[in-house]
């Protein structure tokens, strides 16, 4: 399996990555994608990321193994941004390449699902009027990461 991780301050172009995981090869069916961006809840102005560098990398990688495992994957991207992040801006993006498409999406879903509750990142949030706040775990990830089952990438 084809991985590509990337923790970085930078844009990405969701056209080249998709272009470079079909060019992966004539077997990949379909290629499932999530982009998640900044939100402007309650008035944000940005939301900033920090990640402990190392340790972030190796838990996407082995969350993605898993996935790679259990759905068949033929490659796979994850690319987390970091720094400040005005509102609207993208901050991950998650590509399942698989022969099927089902496999794709569920591979897709597994891997936000745990890279949300497992990958140690930290968000601050900053409001126009100067203030901040850090971002607390929430139980709804905690619940979409346990649809998956019990065992888990942090297992792995």
């Amino acid at each position: 399996m084809q991985v590509d991780i990337r923790i970085q301050e930078e844009a990405f172009s969701v056209d080249a990555e998709i272009a470079r995981l079909a060019g992966v090869g004539f077997d990949v069916g379909g290629i499932g994608l999530f982009m998640g961006l900044v939100r402007g809840d309650a008035g944000l102005a940005a939301l900033v990321l920090e990640h402990y560098p190392g340790m972030t990398e190796s838990m996407i990688g082995r969350i993605v193994a898993q996935a790679g495992t259990r759905f068949g994957l033929m490659a796979c991207t994850v690319i987390h941004r970091v720094g400040r992040l005005p509102v609207g801006a993208p901050i991950v993006l998650v590509l399942c390449a698989a022969a099927h498409r089902g496999a794709a999406l569920d591979a897709t879903g597994f891997v936000i699902d745990w890279l949300k509750t497992q990958a140690p990142f930290w968000k601050r949030e900053e409001y126009p009027d100067g203030q901040a706040k850090w971002v607390a775990a929430r139980e709804s990830d905690e619940a979409a990461a346990a649809r998956w089952d019990a065992g888990g990438p942090a297992e792995a």
